[in-house]
Protein backbone atom coordinates (compact mmCIF):
# COMPACT_ATOMS: atom_id res chain seq x y z
CA UNK A 1 0.00 0.00 0.00
CA UNK A 2 1.28 3.26 -1.09
CA UNK A 3 0.68 7.29 -1.51
CA UNK A 4 2.81 7.38 -4.31
CA UNK A 5 1.81 7.29 -7.89
CA UNK A 6 5.16 5.99 -9.29
CA UNK A 7 3.91 3.78 -12.41
CA UNK A 8 4.30 0.40 -12.60
CA UNK A 9 5.49 -1.77 -15.87
CA UNK A 10 3.51 -4.31 -16.75
CA UNK A 11 4.66 -8.42 -15.68
CA UNK A 12 3.74 -11.10 -16.58
CA UNK A 13 0.66 -12.63 -14.80
CA UNK A 14 1.64 -15.75 -12.36
CA UNK A 15 0.39 -19.05 -13.97
CA UNK A 16 -2.70 -20.74 -12.63
CA UNK A 17 -2.15 -24.24 -9.83
CA UNK A 18 -0.68 -26.93 -11.96
CA UNK A 19 1.71 -29.80 -13.14
CA UNK A 20 5.33 -28.38 -15.05
CA UNK A 21 5.74 -25.69 -12.34
CA UNK A 22 9.16 -25.28 -10.47
CA UNK A 23 8.27 -25.40 -6.84
CA UNK A 24 10.80 -22.13 -6.00
CA UNK A 25 10.16 -19.42 -8.51
CA UNK A 26 11.49 -15.83 -8.51
CA UNK A 27 9.64 -13.85 -6.53
CA UNK A 28 8.78 -10.86 -9.30
CA UNK A 29 6.52 -7.86 -9.01
CA UNK A 30 2.84 -8.91 -10.43
CA UNK A 31 1.59 -6.16 -13.25
CA UNK A 32 -1.38 -3.91 -12.21
CA UNK A 33 -3.45 -5.04 -15.63
CA UNK A 34 -3.56 -8.53 -15.47
CA UNK A 35 -6.93 -9.31 -16.21
CA UNK A 36 -9.03 -12.09 -14.05
CA UNK A 37 -7.01 -11.37 -10.97
CA UNK A 38 -9.14 -12.64 -7.77
CA UNK A 39 -8.41 -13.71 -4.65
CA UNK A 40 -6.59 -17.03 -4.33
CA UNK A 41 -7.03 -20.24 -2.01
CA UNK A 42 -4.35 -19.35 0.55
CA UNK A 43 -5.61 -16.13 0.49
CA UNK A 44 -8.94 -17.55 1.34
CA UNK A 45 -7.58 -19.71 3.74
CA UNK A 46 -5.64 -16.79 5.21
CA UNK A 47 -8.49 -14.45 6.20
CA UNK A 48 -10.19 -17.32 7.77
CA UNK A 49 -7.71 -18.39 9.75
CA UNK A 50 -7.32 -14.38 10.98
CA UNK A 51 -11.39 -14.19 11.99
CA UNK A 52 -10.19 -17.18 14.69
CA UNK A 53 -8.39 -14.34 16.43
CA UNK A 54 -11.24 -11.67 15.42
CA UNK A 55 -13.63 -14.14 17.04
CA UNK A 56 -11.41 -14.20 20.39
CA UNK A 57 -11.72 -10.60 20.75
CA UNK A 58 -14.81 -10.48 19.86
CA UNK A 59 -15.81 -12.92 23.04
CA UNK A 60 -13.20 -11.03 25.57
CA UNK A 61 -15.10 -7.12 24.52
CA UNK A 62 -18.18 -9.35 25.54
CA UNK A 63 -16.90 -10.33 28.81
CA UNK A 64 -15.26 -6.94 29.26
CA UNK A 65 -18.42 -4.92 28.38
CA UNK A 66 -21.22 -7.65 29.99
CA UNK A 67 -19.13 -6.91 33.54
CA UNK A 68 -19.15 -3.12 33.57
CA UNK A 69 -15.68 -2.98 32.50
CA UNK A 70 -16.51 -1.19 28.80
CA UNK A 71 -13.15 1.40 28.86
CA UNK A 72 -10.74 -0.99 29.90
CA UNK A 73 -11.96 -3.91 27.47
CA UNK A 74 -12.37 -1.40 24.35
CA UNK A 75 -8.94 -0.24 25.05
CA UNK A 76 -7.73 -4.01 25.12
CA UNK A 77 -10.00 -4.91 21.94
CA UNK A 78 -8.55 -1.55 19.90
CA UNK A 79 -5.03 -2.97 20.57
CA UNK A 80 -5.65 -6.39 19.96
CA UNK A 81 -7.80 -5.61 16.66
CA UNK A 82 -4.50 -3.64 15.42
CA UNK A 83 -2.35 -6.47 15.63
CA UNK A 84 -4.84 -8.79 13.52
CA UNK A 85 -5.50 -5.90 11.18
CA UNK A 86 -2.51 -4.60 10.32
CA UNK A 87 -1.03 -7.75 10.01
CA UNK A 88 -3.62 -9.01 7.67
CA UNK A 89 -3.59 -6.08 5.90
CA UNK A 90 0.21 -6.00 5.15
CA UNK A 91 0.17 -9.30 3.42
CA UNK A 92 -2.88 -8.44 1.59
CA UNK A 93 -1.31 -5.79 -0.06
CA UNK A 94 2.15 -7.37 -0.75
CA UNK A 95 0.65 -10.71 -1.98
CA UNK A 96 -1.37 -8.07 -4.29
CA UNK A 97 2.13 -7.09 -6.03
CA UNK A 98 4.04 -10.11 -5.41
CA UNK A 99 2.36 -13.46 -4.74
CA UNK A 100 3.83 -16.20 -7.15
CA UNK A 101 2.27 -19.31 -5.20
CA UNK A 102 5.50 -21.00 -4.88
CA UNK A 103 7.03 -23.32 -2.13
CA UNK A 104 8.25 -20.87 -0.19
CA UNK A 105 6.19 -18.09 -0.03
CA UNK A 106 3.37 -20.80 0.49
CA UNK A 107 5.66 -21.83 3.72
CA UNK A 108 6.02 -18.54 4.75
CA UNK A 109 2.07 -17.93 4.22
CA UNK A 110 1.37 -20.82 6.81
CA UNK A 111 3.96 -19.16 9.19
CA UNK A 112 1.76 -16.16 9.17
CA UNK A 113 -1.46 -18.55 9.16
CA UNK A 114 0.39 -19.83 12.70
CA UNK A 115 1.26 -16.41 14.13
CA UNK A 116 -1.97 -15.33 14.74
CA UNK A 117 -3.56 -18.45 15.83
CA UNK A 118 -0.36 -18.09 19.07
CA UNK A 119 -1.91 -14.40 19.36
CA UNK A 120 -5.61 -15.69 18.80
CA UNK A 121 -4.55 -18.62 22.00
CA UNK A 122 -3.65 -15.21 23.90
CA UNK A 123 -6.41 -13.00 23.74
CA UNK A 124 -8.11 -14.05 27.02
CA UNK A 125 -5.09 -13.90 28.93
CA UNK A 126 -4.54 -10.09 27.59
CA UNK A 127 -7.82 -9.12 28.40
CA UNK A 128 -7.95 -11.24 31.55
CA UNK A 129 -4.48 -10.87 33.19
CA UNK A 130 -2.67 -8.62 31.31
CA UNK A 131 -0.37 -11.05 30.22
CA UNK A 132 0.39 -9.99 26.42
CA UNK A 133 3.33 -12.58 26.03
CA UNK A 134 1.49 -14.76 23.83
CA UNK A 135 -0.35 -11.63 21.83
CA UNK A 136 3.16 -10.17 21.10
CA UNK A 137 4.67 -13.79 20.08
CA UNK A 138 1.75 -14.23 17.84
CA UNK A 139 2.51 -10.79 16.49
CA UNK A 140 6.36 -10.68 16.05
CA UNK A 141 6.20 -14.52 14.14
CA UNK A 142 3.62 -13.09 11.29
CA UNK A 143 5.91 -9.67 11.05
CA UNK A 144 9.01 -11.05 11.21
CA UNK A 145 7.55 -14.00 7.98
CA UNK A 146 6.59 -10.52 6.72
CA UNK A 147 10.23 -9.46 6.66
CA UNK A 148 11.22 -12.29 5.20
CA UNK A 149 8.97 -12.23 2.30
CA UNK A 150 10.30 -8.37 1.54
CA UNK A 151 13.61 -9.83 1.53
CA UNK A 152 12.83 -12.14 -0.73
CA UNK A 153 11.67 -9.69 -2.94
CA UNK A 154 14.47 -7.64 -2.73
CA UNK A 155 16.76 -9.85 -3.97
CA UNK A 156 15.25 -10.07 -7.69
CA UNK A 157 14.13 -6.68 -7.48
CA UNK A 158 16.43 -3.77 -8.80
CA UNK A 159 17.10 -0.07 -8.44
CA UNK A 160 14.26 1.61 -6.54
CA UNK A 161 12.06 -1.12 -6.23
CA UNK A 162 15.18 -2.95 -4.22
CA UNK A 163 15.00 -0.05 -2.11
CA UNK A 164 11.24 -0.04 -1.27
CA UNK A 165 11.74 -4.25 -0.43
CA UNK A 166 14.65 -3.22 1.84
CA UNK A 167 12.94 -0.32 3.55
CA UNK A 168 10.07 -2.52 4.30
CA UNK A 169 11.95 -5.09 5.64
CA UNK A 170 14.26 -2.98 8.01
CA UNK A 171 11.04 -0.89 8.79
CA UNK A 172 8.82 -4.07 9.57
CA UNK A 173 11.54 -5.69 11.61
CA UNK A 174 12.90 -2.72 13.78
CA UNK A 175 9.40 -1.84 14.78
CA UNK A 176 9.19 -5.38 16.65
CA UNK A 177 11.92 -4.56 18.66
CA UNK A 178 9.78 -1.54 20.24
CA UNK A 179 6.41 -3.93 20.49
CA UNK A 180 8.61 -6.09 23.11
CA UNK A 181 7.95 -3.34 25.48
CA UNK A 182 4.74 -4.43 26.12
CA UNK A 183 6.10 -7.65 28.05
CA UNK A 184 8.35 -5.65 30.14
CA UNK A 185 6.46 -1.77 30.67
CA UNK A 186 3.93 -1.30 33.71
CA UNK A 187 0.42 -1.53 33.01
CA UNK A 188 -0.54 2.28 32.89
CA UNK A 189 2.26 2.70 30.03
CA UNK A 190 1.45 0.17 27.96
CA UNK A 191 -1.27 2.22 26.00
CA UNK A 192 1.01 4.95 25.43
CA UNK A 193 3.69 2.25 23.80
CA UNK A 194 0.72 1.01 21.72
CA UNK A 195 -0.03 4.57 20.54
CA UNK A 196 3.58 5.00 19.55
CA UNK A 197 4.55 1.50 18.05
CA UNK A 198 1.04 2.00 16.05
CA UNK A 199 2.20 5.49 14.63
CA UNK A 200 5.56 3.74 13.90
CA UNK A 201 4.16 0.70 11.92
CA UNK A 202 1.59 3.25 10.01
CA UNK A 203 4.65 5.01 9.11
CA UNK A 204 6.63 1.91 7.60
CA UNK A 205 4.52 1.95 3.78
CA UNK A 206 5.49 5.78 4.04
CA UNK A 207 8.61 5.77 4.54
CA UNK A 208 9.44 2.58 2.17
CA UNK A 209 7.61 3.41 -0.44
CA UNK A 210 8.53 7.12 -1.22
CA UNK A 211 9.52 7.57 -4.93
CA UNK A 212 7.93 4.14 -5.99
CA UNK A 213 5.00 2.46 -6.16
CA UNK A 214 4.35 -1.29 -5.30
CA UNK A 215 2.46 -2.91 -8.26
CA UNK A 216 -1.09 -3.91 -6.16
CA UNK A 217 -3.80 -4.65 -8.47
CA UNK A 218 -6.94 -2.60 -7.36
CA UNK A 219 -9.68 -5.48 -8.46
CA UNK A 220 -7.90 -7.92 -6.40
CA UNK A 221 -7.30 -5.82 -3.31
CA UNK A 222 -11.20 -4.22 -3.74
CA UNK A 223 -11.80 -8.10 -3.17
CA UNK A 224 -9.27 -8.97 -0.72
CA UNK A 225 -11.04 -6.24 1.44
CA UNK A 226 -14.53 -7.40 0.52
CA UNK A 227 -13.94 -10.82 1.21
CA UNK A 228 -12.24 -10.43 4.83
CA UNK A 229 -15.55 -7.92 5.15
CA UNK A 230 -17.87 -11.04 4.58
CA UNK A 231 -16.32 -12.85 6.93
CA UNK A 232 -16.27 -10.54 9.74
CA UNK A 233 -19.90 -9.80 9.17
CA UNK A 234 -20.12 -14.09 9.37
CA UNK A 235 -18.60 -14.38 12.23
CA UNK A 236 -20.72 -11.14 13.81
CA UNK A 237 -24.25 -13.61 12.68
CA UNK A 238 -22.50 -16.63 14.02
CA UNK A 239 -21.35 -14.90 17.36
CA UNK A 240 -25.09 -13.51 17.63
CA UNK A 241 -26.84 -16.66 16.80
CA UNK A 242 -25.09 -18.67 19.69
CA UNK A 243 -25.91 -16.24 22.12
CA UNK A 244 -29.62 -15.96 21.44
CA UNK A 245 -29.99 -20.20 21.45
CA UNK A 246 -27.66 -20.15 24.29
CA UNK A 247 -29.82 -17.99 26.11
CA UNK A 248 -33.18 -19.33 24.71
CA UNK A 249 -32.07 -22.90 26.01
CA UNK A 250 -31.20 -21.69 29.51
CA UNK A 251 -33.83 -19.10 30.49
CA UNK A 252 -36.70 -19.90 28.03
CA UNK A 253 -36.69 -16.46 26.86
CA UNK A 254 -37.83 -16.47 23.55
CA UNK A 255 -40.09 -13.87 23.25
CA UNK A 256 -37.46 -11.50 24.98
CA UNK A 257 -34.84 -12.38 22.52
CA UNK A 258 -35.96 -12.75 19.24
CA UNK A 259 -36.56 -8.88 18.97
CA UNK A 260 -32.83 -8.41 19.33
CA UNK A 261 -32.39 -11.53 17.26
CA UNK A 262 -34.37 -10.03 14.30
CA UNK A 263 -32.55 -6.14 14.79
CA UNK A 264 -29.22 -7.68 14.88
CA UNK A 265 -29.89 -9.86 11.94
CA UNK A 266 -30.92 -6.85 9.42
CA UNK A 267 -28.20 -4.51 10.93
CA UNK A 268 -26.16 -7.09 9.29
CA UNK A 269 -27.89 -7.48 6.27
CA UNK A 270 -28.36 -4.18 5.50
CA UNK A 271 -23.79 -4.00 6.86
CA UNK A 272 -23.09 -6.18 3.77
CA UNK A 273 -25.64 -4.11 0.86
CA UNK A 274 -24.30 -1.20 2.13
CA UNK A 275 -20.46 -2.09 1.62
CA UNK A 276 -21.06 -3.90 -1.45
CA UNK A 277 -23.04 -0.98 -3.28
CA UNK A 278 -20.32 0.83 -4.97
CA UNK A 279 -17.64 -0.76 -7.11
CA UNK A 280 -14.74 0.57 -5.12
CA UNK A 281 -12.01 -0.29 -7.01
CA UNK A 282 -12.43 2.11 -9.51
CA UNK A 283 -11.63 5.02 -6.75
CA UNK A 284 -8.50 2.76 -5.79
CA UNK A 285 -6.83 3.66 -8.55
CA UNK A 286 -5.60 6.98 -7.21
CA UNK A 287 -2.83 6.35 -4.86
CA UNK A 288 -3.51 9.30 -2.07
CA UNK A 289 -7.16 7.51 -1.99
CA UNK A 290 -6.13 4.01 -1.71
CA UNK A 291 -3.90 4.43 1.19
CA UNK A 292 -6.39 6.32 3.27
CA UNK A 293 -8.54 3.81 1.89
CA UNK A 294 -6.60 1.04 3.53
CA UNK A 295 -6.27 2.62 6.43
CA UNK A 296 -9.19 3.45 6.73
CA UNK A 297 -10.62 -0.09 7.37
CA UNK A 298 -9.43 -0.95 10.59
CA UNK A 299 -12.84 1.24 11.70
CA UNK A 300 -14.61 -0.62 9.87
CA UNK A 301 -13.40 -4.00 10.39
CA UNK A 302 -13.23 -3.64 14.16
CA UNK A 303 -16.83 -1.97 13.87
CA UNK A 304 -18.22 -4.99 12.20
CA UNK A 305 -17.30 -7.13 14.85
CA UNK A 306 -18.01 -5.46 17.44
CA UNK A 307 -21.47 -5.40 16.30
CA UNK A 308 -21.55 -9.26 17.01
CA UNK A 309 -20.21 -8.59 20.61
CA UNK A 310 -22.45 -6.02 21.21
CA UNK A 311 -25.50 -8.33 20.32
CA UNK A 312 -24.03 -11.12 22.57
CA UNK A 313 -23.84 -8.30 25.13
CA UNK A 314 -27.62 -7.05 24.73
CA UNK A 315 -28.74 -10.60 24.82
CA UNK A 316 -26.85 -11.27 28.06
CA UNK A 317 -28.38 -8.23 29.42
CA UNK A 318 -32.00 -9.19 28.28
CA UNK A 319 -31.89 -12.71 30.64
CA UNK A 320 -29.67 -10.51 33.47
CA UNK A 321 -26.59 -12.25 32.48
CA UNK A 322 -25.22 -9.14 32.13
CA UNK A 323 -24.51 -6.85 35.10
CA UNK A 324 -24.95 -3.31 33.27
CA UNK A 325 -27.54 -1.36 32.22
CA UNK A 326 -30.09 -1.59 29.58
CA UNK A 327 -28.57 1.99 27.90
CA UNK A 328 -25.20 0.27 28.20
CA UNK A 329 -26.10 -2.79 26.78
CA UNK A 330 -28.16 -0.99 24.00
CA UNK A 331 -24.89 1.21 23.25
CA UNK A 332 -22.58 -1.61 22.64
CA UNK A 333 -24.62 -2.42 19.58
CA UNK A 334 -25.87 1.04 18.46
CA UNK A 335 -22.93 2.42 18.91
CA UNK A 336 -20.16 -0.01 16.60
CA UNK A 337 -23.40 0.24 14.25
CA UNK A 338 -23.18 3.80 13.78
CA UNK A 339 -19.54 3.55 13.23
CA UNK A 340 -19.57 1.21 10.53
CA UNK A 341 -22.13 3.05 8.64
CA UNK A 342 -19.82 6.17 9.11
CA UNK A 343 -16.62 4.57 8.13
CA UNK A 344 -18.38 3.00 5.06
CA UNK A 345 -19.63 6.26 4.23
CA UNK A 346 -16.28 8.32 4.42
CA UNK A 347 -14.47 5.46 2.76
CA UNK A 348 -16.97 4.36 0.14
CA UNK A 349 -20.27 6.29 -0.71
CA UNK A 350 -19.45 10.18 -0.70
CA UNK A 351 -17.26 9.06 -3.73
CA UNK A 352 -20.18 7.45 -5.74
CA UNK A 353 -22.73 9.80 -4.28
CA UNK A 354 -24.61 12.87 -6.33
CA UNK A 355 -26.64 15.18 -4.67
CA UNK A 356 -27.05 16.06 -1.14
CA UNK A 357 -29.61 13.65 -0.82
CA UNK A 358 -27.78 10.74 -1.61
CA UNK A 359 -24.74 12.10 0.21
CA UNK A 360 -26.90 12.28 3.49
CA UNK A 361 -28.20 9.13 4.00
CA UNK A 362 -25.76 7.20 5.72
CA UNK A 363 -24.78 10.20 8.17
CA UNK A 364 -28.42 11.05 9.12
CA UNK A 365 -29.32 6.91 9.46
CA UNK A 366 -25.49 6.86 11.24
CA UNK A 367 -27.35 9.57 13.83
CA UNK A 368 -30.82 7.79 13.96
CA UNK A 369 -29.04 4.48 15.26
CA UNK A 370 -27.70 6.22 18.07
CA UNK A 371 -31.01 7.52 19.06
CA UNK A 372 -32.14 3.98 19.11
CA UNK A 373 -30.02 3.89 21.83
CA UNK A 374 -32.11 5.64 24.35
CA UNK A 375 -35.53 3.22 23.63
CA UNK A 376 -34.84 0.81 26.04
CA UNK A 377 -35.06 -3.04 25.15
CA UNK A 378 -36.59 -1.93 21.62
CA UNK A 379 -32.98 0.01 20.87
CA UNK A 380 -31.57 -3.30 18.61
CA UNK A 381 -34.46 -4.07 16.97
CA UNK A 382 -35.34 -0.15 16.15
CA UNK A 383 -31.57 0.43 14.93
CA UNK A 384 -31.91 -3.08 12.63
CA UNK A 385 -35.11 -1.20 11.37
CA UNK A 386 -33.06 1.89 10.87
CA UNK A 387 -30.14 0.22 8.88
CA UNK A 388 -32.99 -1.56 6.46
CA UNK A 389 -34.83 1.65 5.79
CA UNK A 390 -31.65 3.45 4.78
CA UNK A 391 -31.14 0.41 2.55
CA UNK A 392 -34.28 1.09 0.74
CA UNK A 393 -33.84 5.12 0.77
CA UNK A 394 -30.81 4.32 -1.09
CA UNK A 395 -31.81 2.30 -3.42
CA UNK A 396 -34.84 4.21 -4.29
CA UNK A 397 -32.44 7.44 -4.73
CA UNK A 398 -30.05 5.82 -6.73
CA UNK A 399 -32.58 4.74 -9.41
CA UNK A 400 -34.33 8.50 -9.65
CA UNK A 401 -31.00 10.34 -9.21
CA UNK A 402 -28.75 10.51 -11.57
CA UNK A 403 -25.52 8.97 -12.80
CA UNK A 404 -22.41 8.88 -11.25
CA UNK A 405 -20.34 10.23 -13.67
CA UNK A 406 -16.89 10.35 -11.23
CA UNK A 407 -17.13 7.18 -9.67
CA UNK A 408 -14.26 6.13 -11.53
CA UNK A 409 -11.44 8.86 -11.78
CA UNK A 410 -9.28 6.75 -12.99
CA UNK A 411 -10.95 4.09 -15.46
CA UNK A 412 -14.06 3.65 -17.19
CA UNK A 413 -16.90 1.65 -15.62
CA UNK A 414 -17.50 -1.42 -16.72
CA UNK A 415 -20.78 -3.43 -17.47
CA UNK A 416 -20.37 -5.30 -14.03
CA UNK A 417 -19.59 -1.73 -12.49
CA UNK A 418 -23.29 -0.45 -13.55
CA UNK A 419 -25.13 -3.19 -12.80
CA UNK A 420 -23.60 -3.07 -8.92
CA UNK A 421 -24.44 1.00 -8.74
CA UNK A 422 -27.94 0.29 -9.74
CA UNK A 423 -28.43 -1.49 -6.27
CA UNK A 424 -26.48 1.16 -3.93
CA UNK A 425 -27.57 2.93 -0.61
Amino acid sequence: MTPSSTPQPPSAPVPSSGAGRAPVRRLVARGRGEEHRVASPLELFFDLCFVVAVAQAGVQLVHAVAEAHAAEGILNYAMVFFAIWWAWMNFTWFASAYDNDDVPYRLVTLVQIAGVLVLAAGVGRAFEDHDWLLVVLGYVIMRLSMTAQWLRAARTATDAERVTALRYAKGVALCQIGWLGLLVLPEPARPWLFLVMALAELSVPLYAEKGFQTSWHPHHIAERYGLFTIIVLGETILAATVAVKSAADENDALGELLPIAVGGLLIVFSAWWIYFSVPIHGHLRSSKESFLWGYGHYLIFASAAAIGAGLEVAVEETVHKAHISTLAASSAVTLPTALYLISVWALHARHYKVGTAQQTVLPLAALAVVACTFLGHWAVPAAGVVAAVTVAIGVALTARGPGTPHAHTAGQPTQADNSRDAHGS
